[in-house]
């Protein structure tokens, strides 16, 4: 067939066909319709459950039927069966700075699996284990109500709204012990995927998502933050020279899936924005999405806008009038509803995208640039163009390309002063997450080239 230049807005794009029309409304609509049964009283029920085995400290019971860890992970396992939702259990035996003896770690986790591309996954995940003030402390009680009860019943109360849905992609719904005794949950499931071969295209790490008023009394329930890596943390020696040549700073790929979740809450209209914290966890603070990201897994944490200190690691007490604790009286459950809906929103339409491309830039000392990726066999309904200013940190020109190429030529747009990207679009029209051109922007744990043999 004979190949052809399509002008639109200024832009060439060679190609067989016009590319497809687009159709903005109708996956939104359909997320809408598929995230509408979330609940938060149904949350605020699974909350008082977790809370009535006393701690979930990973140091305290694993055999205790109503108490201790052992107690709510088997809980958490009933409740993913009751939805029909098969069940594994990884494991690992453990000891460190926070853990004396050795001591067995698991996770709890319910498998979604996907209809037409079972290997590409995305991942819910909270920590269901909680704490009091000193880490150490596996006796006293430690609700741990938001701190991560709100995450883990985030991950359940998902889990009981998409399992009524088949998706082409596997969602895969985890609640992590260990996290409090230094992020053991999130390395065993990052091992374990990486063991099972999964392509992990997203991990959406839930953490203190539950409350909306901070001590000083600031609050804000029309807001979740984001945080996410820039450039990405594994391989970045390697990348390292290319990044400083090529750039890609703001680009890893848990940014774009900080953007993705912004521009998905901005459509939903459930009276949520997403704030976008350009780190990768809180200043000097870390959660379980960072083992995934040392694996080369896209992954970002969502947690609330404003955190109450007083809430979490401490014991329950009293002092000068000031209550002290994490406990289920301090929490805003249509704040967690909305935050909820975002996560399922958010599962649903990446489970039913294609998986993103692995674009390439190229126009150094020209006036246009090429974009090339390698086909992804699913995106049946087209390739998204995206390119922003350098010093823009959303994406501000679009360009649709039909589905089947592979390329395309941006005409008086000059490398050096844009970013560039592209997403793939399902036959529905959900689209995936934008992959950027740049050093280590592929959605996949990066891999060195072979060093020519001398």
């Amino acid at each position: 067939m004979k190949a052809f230049t399509f002008l639109l807005s200024g832009v060439a794009l060679i190609g067989a066909a016009p590319p497809p029309a687009p159709v903005p409304n109708q996956p939104y609509a359909q997320l809408r319709q598929i995230v509408a049964p979330v609940s938060g009283a149904q949350m605020r029920k699974t909350v008082e459950k977790l809370v009535s085995f006393g701690t979930r400290h990973t140091l305290s019971s694993q055999t205790d039927p109503k108490r201790g860890i052992g107690a709510a992970l088997n809980w958490t396992e009933r409740q993913f069966k009751s939805f029909g939702l098969p069940t594994v259990r990884p494991c690992d035996t453990v000891t460190g700075r926070r853990v004396p003896n050795p001591t067995r770690v698991c996770d709890m986790v319910a498998i979604h699996r996907g209809t037409e591309r079972p290997n590409d996954v995305v991942i819910i995940q909270g920590h269901i284990d909680s704490r009091v003030t000193d880490v150490m402390n596996f006796t006293s009680d430690a609700p741990g109500a938001n701190d991560d009860g709100s995450g883990t019943a985030a991950v359940i109360e998902a889990a009981r709204v998409l399992s009524k849905h088949k998706f082409p992609g596997t969602i895969v719904f985890a609640a992590l012990s260990g996290e409090e005794q230094g992020l053991l949950g999130g390395k065993v499931l990052a091992d374990y995927a990486k063991a099972q071969g999964w392509n992990v295209v997203t991990v959406l790490n839930n953490d203190i998502i539950g409350n909306s008023c901070g001590a000083d009394g600031v609050c804000d329930d029309t807001h979740v933050r984001v945080l996410s890596e820039g450039p990405r943390s594994q391989g970045q020696g390697e990348l390292a020279a290319q990044t400083h040549s090529l750039g890609g700073e703001n680009d890893a790929p848990s940014r774009n899936i900080s953007r993705f979740l912004d521009g998905l809450a901005d459509n939903l209209n459930i009276g949520l924005d997403v704030r976008q914290i350009w780190r990768t966890d809180r200043w000097g603070r870390g959660g379980d999405h960072i083992p995934f990201l040392e694996l080369g897994f896209p992954a970002a944490r969502l947690s609330v806008a404003v955190e109450n200190y007083d809430w979490q690691h401490q014991d329950l007490r009293t002092e000068n009038g000031k209550v002290y604790g994490d406990t289920i009286d301090h929490m805003d459950f249509n704040y967690l509803e909305k935050v909820t809906k975002l996560n399922a929103a958010a599962l649903a339409a990446i489970a039913s995208a294609p998986p993103p491309p692995e674009p390439k830039a190229e126009g150094a000392v020209s006036t246009d640039t090429t974009l090339s990726w390698a086909a992804v066999p699913a995106a049946t309904g087209g390739y998204v163009v995206r390119w922003r200013r350098t010093d823009s940190n959303q994406w501000q020109e679009t360009l649709r390309v039909a589905a089947g190429e592979t390329k395309a030529i941006l005409p008086h747009v000059r490398v050096d002063d844009w970013v560039f990207g592209v997403s793939s679009v399902s036959k529905e029209g959900f689209e995936s997450p934008v992959a950027s051109a740049v050093p280590g922007g592929a959605f996949k744990p990066y891999v060195a080239p072979a060093k020519p043999q001398q």
